[in-house]
């Protein structure tokens, strides 16, 4: 295979992407007209978080040949690129921040900070018991990479974690067992990729499995989730959620979720971390130089993961 055209929207990409051999690296403005080198261009990196109608750009680049993406979300992407045009996520860059964001709702959540921030902000000295991490038990739907960096970052307070993939295998349990696991867990961390499988998985069912008081964390996607269903648990007080990502998403100012109790909300900020660009790139780097050596790129978005 000849040098590859690659097309990035942003520095970081170029400098990525620089050593790199047999790649031709373009620069290009999402929002602007498209190079002329976009006319051989056989990859597409889409900028981080981009949004579902950045698909549209594919119709204009008819040498395309692979869509790189630096998320490990690839929804917007599945099943909207032609034929001949392969997908590759960004497994892996990410995970670390995202793990962290999880533990760090799950303290706040337990420890009470959302609480203590509305009594700081009212100027009220709000001192009360509050419940505590240690001891408690895990549950974590997705047993990928995000899933690793989880359990390592929960094990120092104590935490007794089970893990959940689409398939049983050693040290994880099957997906058909989900409901029977959520009863004998304290919290349910979801991570999972969003599928037809996993669209809605979180149903009325899903959280009438869940104890009363415990806790749903959604690292995931918002459609994982079925939101009328966590409103109403939410509101009748039986449970208690933390969301980075919500669906519909933004949030709209006059949705019931902003006022239901117990809820610890976020802007889809699991990932959006300093170096978060570097370390997409890198991976990035990575699927495309084995593209270029005409090797299909580890992280290969196949059948939705």
């Amino acid at each position: 295979m000849g040098d590859i055209t690659v097309l990035v929207p942003e520095d970081e990409g170029e400098a990525a992407l620089a050593g790199v051999a047999g790649v031709e690296v373009v620069r290009y403005d999402p929002d602007g007209v498209l190079p002329a080198e976009a006319a051989r261009a056989q990859v597409l990196v889409p900028p981080f978080l981009a949004p579902a109608s950045a698909v549209s750009i594919v119709e204009r680049l008819p040498e395309l040949r692979l869509v790189q993406l630096l998320t490990a979300g690839a929804e917007a992407w599945v099943g909207r690129l032609p034929d001949g045009v392969a997908l590759s996520d960004c497994r892996g860059a990410h995970s670390g921040a995202t793990a962290e964001w999880i533990v760090g709702a799950l303290i706040s959540v337990y420890r009470h900070f959302p609480q203590f921030v509305r009594a700081q902000d009212a100027r009220r000295w709000d001192y009360h018991v509050t419940d505590t991490l240690a001891g408690k038990r895990v549950l974590i739907v997705g047993a990928g990479d995000v899933a690793e960096h989880t359990v390592r970052r929960l094990a120092p307070f104590e935490v007794t974690t089970t893990l959940v993939g689409r398939r049983a295998r050693p040290g994880v349990h099957g997906i058909d067992e989900v409901h029977e696991l959520l009863g004998r867990h304290d919290a349910c961390v979801v991570i999972v990729p969003l599928t037809d499988a996993t669209r809605r998985l979180v149903d009325a069912e899903f959280l009438a499995a869940m104890p009363d008081g415990a806790l749903l964390v959604n690292a995931a996607r918002g459609p994982v989730a079925d939101t009328d269903a966590l409103t109403a648990e939410l509101t009748s007080g039986r449970l208690m959620a933390a969301l980075d990502v919500t669906d519909p998403e933004p949030l709209p100012a006059d949705h019931p979720l902003w006022a239901a109790p117990g809820l610890f909300l976020c802007p889809h900020v699991g990932g959006s971390v300093p170096g978060r660009l570097e370390r997409a790139y890198r991976i990035a780097a990575e699927q495309i130089a084995a593209f270029a050596r005409g090797e299909d790129p580890p992280n290969l978005v196949v059948d939705g993961y």
